[in-house]
């Protein structure tokens, strides 16, 4: 990682805070598939869920990727109404990602699911023991339920001598996380939410660069896009600091 790019800015920006947490309530569930959703340029969003440990890099995991728009954090797979991070019953932790099919396919996305966490440990992942943090592919039809079999299929075949835990169901209602557990490792980057303006918990939730920061801040985005937002990072220290716009 990058890491005299973020000594640069530490030491240009000063002390920064953090932003403050917004209160929370019971969280209505939303939808996390059916018809396609219009983008800001006019086109259509499809999304896709995936529970594959803990969501906090969960969803960092996916915020880099060319073609997705936004990710968000919340609970999935459970019979329970507004549930929330201390008590989940039988929930998973899941991440919820916004993407455009012209730019990425879903293929591309399971792929990453596949990747980015064990599917063959079973009832947690690494240190997170327990059932929210079992391995789930939310699907949204026919046809996602096809490409995730297929691709569990082929992830299986790779090593016979233990079974893939990884569970596909329809997705049902997808219930958003608290505040903050949303964006969490760009937190953890106080000076990066300086610099792309202090956005509100709504606008981070919403933001497509909020969703990249939040992959960079967890070292988890590819080589030469790193470099990028490093190198943007310190064209803005140089500068006198602007707002980061886009990257």
């Amino acid at each position: 990682m990058a890491r005299d790019s973020f000594a640069v800015a530490v030491s240009f920006l000063g002390a920064l805070v953090l932003l403050a947490t917004a209160a929370s309530g019971a969280r209505l569930p939303g939808r996390a598939g059916g018809s396609a959703q219009p983008r800001g340029d006019g086109g259509a969003t499809s999304t896709a869920v995936f529970a594959l440990g803990s969501f906090w890099r969960s969803e960092a995991a996916f915020g880099c990727l060319p073609g997705v728009i936004r990710t968000s954090v919340g609970y999935a797979g459970g019979s329970k109404a507004n549930p929330e991070y201390r008590n989940l019953a039988d929930h998973a932790e899941c991440v919820k990602v916004e993407y455009n099919p012209q730019l990425i396919q879903y293929k591309q996305l399971l792929d990453v699911f596949w990747a980015s966490h064990d599917p063959r440990e079973v009832f947690g992942q690494g240190p997170d023991v327990g059932n929210q943090y079992r391995s789930v592919i939310f699907t949204n039809g026919t046809l996602e339920a096809r490409l995730a079999g297929l691709s569990k299929e082929r992830e299986q075949g790779k090593d016979r001598s233990s079974v893939i835990t990884t569970e596909i169901q329809p997705v049902g209602a997808f219930y958003p996380a608290e505040p903050e557990h949303q964006k969490f490792e760009l937190k953890r980057k106080p000076f990066l939410v300086q610099l792309i303006g202090n956005l509100s918990e709504e606008e981070l939730m919403s933001s497509t660069l909020a969703a990249k920061l939040n992959a960079y801040a967890a070292d988890l985005c590819p080589l030469e896009t790193h470099k990028r937002i490093s190198s943007k990072i310190d064209e803005i220290a140089k500068k006198g600091w602007p707002i980061l716009k886009d990257i």
